[in-house]
């Protein structure tokens, strides 16, 4: 079974399109019988996804610190809630249980931890993909960034290749289906 980490943001954001997609990419881990690793919470994208994910079968499973497990709401829905520590303790937990990491729209603890991954492959401790999905042009800015760095020589092309973004579900999981 293929184990997919999704890092999106405890809030559901401002567009109903972010919604949708969190809806189609729960949908098709299940479809596709992958299991679905994420931060844990039951608000916002993170329950979107995870709910999804739920109803089309799949395996779920949440990583969520103490702290944050009132703050966010830990999903008891789901089979596998893992009660953890710290966020550095939340981070390697759902990188160990991964596959692949893919990230929604979301905030700081989304670009943090979807970053420190990248940071991780760069470095030779995952060679996992690391994917965008690029939802309504949400991360086209973040995007540029990574290829301002490249023209600046703060990041080698073959770290920034790495990085793979798609504007929909369907072409994500079909790159995804390349490099699993």
């Amino acid at each position: 079974m293929k184990s997919i980490c999704v890092f999106c943001g405890s809030s559901p954001g401002a567009k109903r399109v972010y919604h949708e997609a969190a809806v189609l990419l729960g949908r098709e881990i299940g479809r596709r019988k992958w299991r679905l690793v994420y931060g844990g919470g039951s608000m916002g994208l993170m329950g979107v996804i995870a709910n999804a994910a739920l109803e089309a079968g799949a395996e779920v499973v949440g990583v969520i610190t103490h702290s944050l497990d009132h703050k966010e709401k830990g999903h008891r829905g789901i089979k596998e809630l893992l009660i953890v520590s710290s966020l550095h303790e939340r981070k390697a937990t759902m990188a160990q249980r991964a596959d692949a990491f893919v990230a929604l729209p979301g905030g700081f603890g989304t670009y943090d931890e979807f970053c420190e991954i990248l940071a991780w492959s760069q470095l030779g401790i995952y060679n996992k993909p690391c994917c965008i999905l690029n939802i309504d042009g949400f991360y086209d800015p973040l995007l540029a960034q990574f290829d301002r760095a490249v023209a600046e020589e703060f990041i080698h092309p073959k770290n920034r290749s790495r990085v793979l973004a798609a504007r929909n579900v369907t072409e994500l999981l079909d790159a995804l289906a390349k490099n699993l």
